[in-house]
């Protein structure tokens, strides 16, 4: 499939509703008391946090553009330059599978950086909506996880924005998944399935 027919199939998968994945795992971001900030894949149990070393190509993408190769350390991947919103890339191929971690934190920025983003409409707001590649779609669902194990599932509205309300203090992480309908070509392979997985963490005072 070449990239324009896999941006359409993704775009219609997207816009029809795709099937969110079931209990599936997400590389997301957070930031420390110190400034400091690491990116970690769970499926949002904070007491449990997955291996990384099925993880392929992680990267941070900086300020400019640039991707930065990144390497673990424990259980984390430590992100450079934590003023900011800050963003990740990863990867996992298994067999024929394909699966494309896309993580954000912070909701300064109303502009998107990563292929599938969530993106705030105004900065540090409540309302986002979902970018493909600089085209605004509208997701299926938005899942909804926090510190406190609060989770919730947003529905997008009319023009494809969701709204969250953020009652209480803590780590909010938004997460939104999408498969691309048939196989498809990533940086030159040919895969049965490929799936975007997007996270948008940030904090709330």
């Amino acid at each position: 499939m070449s990239a324009s027919l896999a941006r359409r199939a993704l775009l219609l998968a997207l816009a029809i509703g795709a099937a969110p994945l079931a209990q599936a795992e997400y590389l997301w971001i957070e930031r420390g008391v110190d400034a400091s900030a690491k990116a970690v894949l769970s499926d949002y149990q904070p007491s449990e946090r997955l291996s990384l070393a099925t993880l392929a190509e992680p990267q941070q993408r900086l300020g400019d553009g640039r991707l930065q190769a990144l390497t673990a350390s424990g259980d984390a991947f430590a992100l450079a330059g934590a003023a900011g919103d800050l963003r990740m890339l990863a990867k996992r191929a298994d067999g024929k599978t394909l699966t494309l971690f896309e993580a954000r934190e912070g909701r300064s920025e109303t502009a998107a950086k990563n292929d599938l983003e969530l993106v705030p409409t105004t900065p540090g707001g409540n309302v986002f909506k979902l970018h493909w590649k600089g085209t605004v779609v509208s997701a299926s669902q938005v899942n909804v996880h926090t510190g406190a194990q609060w989770t919730k599932v947003l529905k997008p509205d009319a023009d494809g924005g969701v709204t969250l309300d953020t009652p209480f203090p803590g780590r909010y992480v938004l997460e939104v998944a999408a498969q691309i309908n048939g196989s498809a070509t990533v940086d030159g392979k040919s895969y049965d399935s490929v799936t975007h997985v997007a996270t948008l963490s940030f904090e709330v005072k």
